[in-house]
């Protein structure tokens, strides 16, 4: 159900479609944006990316949903492991299963109201994301960073938005990549045809992940690969997007993986092993998050690795 319908036909070419619907109707361009991430931007009957470029005569439908009642926020008793705290932001190992902030269907049990009680709720943020510059998949485990006020929120939004903050995960994939360091740079964007999933796409958005294998174990078509994974861009299922597209798709992921996965996992390999940023007042400091037990069990399944070499020494 809508609230309203924006229907514009474009009168010249080459223009983002945010800036051109924001510059011919009363939508902001972050809202289209938000729209346009979410599926409700079209031209010619499929969905588009915010920075899609119109085409002279492109039909533009922007189908703004009602405004939704907005969800209160509580404390709950959830166990979150702190890796690090002080005045402006709390440090913690995300487990898998646990979604990062309240949205519709996931408005309780999630990693904000298990720390809601230490965030500064007068961010200036959305009323339901206090606090939350980046975010971790459902079932992605490892370390996240929370703002607990504003100029934190501010400072790490700006190192983000500036790619100066550096994230590095661990992710196991079928097959062998080989031991050479690699980079997928190819445009990713929302699946037309499937909004729950991303495609490599040349109308993407810009999209960088660079790896290395520092283990591998079995053979043939067992063949499994422990890569380190360093994103330069942060795009929606970035890693894995492209670990699919380079045909070493990630063990145990259900949507980008094999049809035919046997690995028994309930969750993908894929882990936010570090982060490195700086902070307001504490300066640029790195964090770690150990493997989850779920992952490093599996691993141990696997046997001793037949390869095994260092992560990067360093991240361009």
């Amino acid at each position: 159900m809508t609230a309203e319908r924006v229907v514009i036909r474009a009168g010249e070419a080459g223009i983002r479609v945010d800036r051109y619907v924001a510059e011919h109707s009363q939508l902001s361009r972050s809202a289209i944006t938000r729209l346009a991430r979410d599926g409700h931007v079209r031209i010619g009957g499929n969905a588009v990316e915010a920075g899609h470029r119109v085409k002279k005569g492109d039909e533009i439908v922007v189908d703004v949903p009602e405004e939704a009642p907005a969800l209160s926020l509580e404390a709950e008793d959830i166990p979150i492991h702190v890796l690090y705290e002080d005045r402006d932001v709390i440090v913690v190992s995300k487990p898998a299963d646990l979604v990062v902030h309240p949205a519709y269907g996931h408005s309780t049990g999630t990693l904000v109201n298990a720390l809601v009680g230490r965030i500064v709720a007068q961010t200036g943020r959305a009323a339901a994301r206090p606090g939350i510059v980046h975010r971790l998949d459902k079932d992605t485990s490892g370390v996240m960073i929370i703002a607990k006020n504003d100029v934190a929120q501010l400072a790490l939004a700006r190192q983000l938005q500036g790619r100066t903050v550096r994230k590095e995960y661990l992710a196991l994939v079928w097959g062998d990549p080989g031991p050479e360091p690699a980079v997928v740079e190819a445009p990713v964007m929302r699946d037309p045809g499937d909004r729950r999933r991303m495609v490599v796409r040349a109308a993407g958005r810009e999209s960088i992940t660079r790896f290395r294998r520092i283990a591998a174990y079995g053979a043939g078509a067992r063949r499994q690969a422990l890569l380190h994974v360093v994103p330069l861009t942060g795009r929606t299922h970035q890693i894995r997007t492209h670990l699919a597209f380079a045909r070493t798709p990630i063990v145990g992921d259900p949507v980008y993986g094999r049809r035919s996965d046997t690995s028994g996992l309930s969750r993908q390999f894929l882990h936010a092993w570090r982060l490195t940023v700086r902070q307001p007042h504490a300066g640029e400091r790195t964090f770690t998050a150990p493997l989850a037990d779920d992952l490093r069990g599996y691993l141990a399944s696997l046997g001793e690795p037949s390869v095994t070499a260092e992560p990067f020494s360093e991240v361009a």
